[in-house]
């Protein structure tokens, strides 16, 4: 199936929304640190993208359930996953334990984009439970973008806070 940029104005519009969150918390602060982007970059996406998912929790797992690996087993981590996504937004916000944090998103959205990688190659055409069931976005390279973003931004966060 053939996609357009139009199929995807929803999710441009709210990383547009999410990118402008970070630039105001940076003008905010008063000087512009790249960790302190990323880390205001994640939190706005991860309350956005969870808040997106619980308006209606039933459908998103349901749909979650289709490519990810754990929702396959268990449809309780489909119910579960918004409010993960909403305690990690929650603790971006906040600064709350960042190596911990910055360490579980990592392996969570690797995982997560494992699972994506292998509906993508397979060549299914289903629905991405990205913005909940809110709006009708097909699955595409652009969600295994989203999951590799956000590990590889989480990754950046963990070697600049161990190192």
């Amino acid at each position: 199936m053939r996609y357009r940029v139009k199929d995807f104005i929803p999710l441009i519009v709210i990383f547009l929304c999410i990118i402008l969150f970070t630039l105001v918390r940076q003008f905010i602060a008063g000087d512009w640190n790249m960790m302190d982007a990323m880390n205001d970059f994640m939190a706005g996406f991860f309350l956005v993208f969870g808040t997106f998912k619980l308006i209606n929790l039933h459908a998103f797992a349901k749909a979650y359930k289709e490519y990810d690996l754990l929702a396959k087993q268990t449809i309780a981590y489909g119910y579960a996953y918004p409010f993960i996504e909403i305690g990690l937004g929650l603790a971006y916000l906040f600064r709350f334990m960042p190596i911990l944090t910055n360490a579980f998103t990592y392996i969570l959205m690797v995982f997560s984009a494992v699972g994506v990688a292998i509906e993508l190659a397979a060549g299914k055409e289903i629905m991405c439970a990205c913005l909940g069931m809110v709006f009708k976005l097909p699955m595409t390279y652009v969600t295994l973008f989203e999951d590799m973003l956000m590990a590889g931004m989480a990754l950046g966060m963990l070697l600049q806070e161990l190192l």
